[in-house]
């Protein structure tokens, strides 16, 4: 008689039960990746809004002209408020203080520029040229 070798089908269901109940438990997981991603990337927008703000403002009170627009040193002009040296909410103030605002798309409104993603308007973050404030309240799990 012949001894054969291999797998009982009561072994094989095991396997296939505990494969299914790790995918059950790991596939939550990598679903939330897009929302963690957008969340990521509409942070990182409002930590660049408030470094090129920032950085106009510097370069304002920097040269002591107190005008606008203000010449960057890479030769770049951005358009400021006379009086905070805060680049002003359109696209040649903030938005060329950003340079680059690729995946988002820009409004402007009374005094406030609305950075939203692309792919998920509601994600979005705000910029206040009164104030130079950023906002990240529409950033939610929710939103993005």
């Amino acid at each position: 008689m012949k001894q054969q070798s291999g797998f009982t089908l009561v072994e094989l269901v095991v396997v296939i039960v505990i494969l299914g109940i790790l995918a059950a438990t790991a596939l939550p997981r990598f679903i939330n990746l897009t929302e963690d991603a957008n969340i990521a990337a509409a942070n990182g927008m409002a930590g660049g809004l408030r470094s090129a703000a920032g950085v106009v403002q510097a370069r304002f009170f920097a040269t002591g002209t107190n005008s606008s627009p203000v010449t960057m040193a890479d030769t770049s002009t951005v358009t400021v408020s006379t009086t905070t040296g805060l680049p002003t909410a359109d696209a040649t103030g903030i938005v060329a203080a950003m340079q680059s605002v690729d995946g988002f798309t820009v409004t402007h409104a009374a005094g406030v520029s609305t950075f939203a993603l692309t792919k998920t308007p509601a994600c979005l973050v705000t910029y206040t040229a009164a104030t130079g404030a950023v906002s990240t309240a529409a950033v939610t799990a929710a939103n993005c």
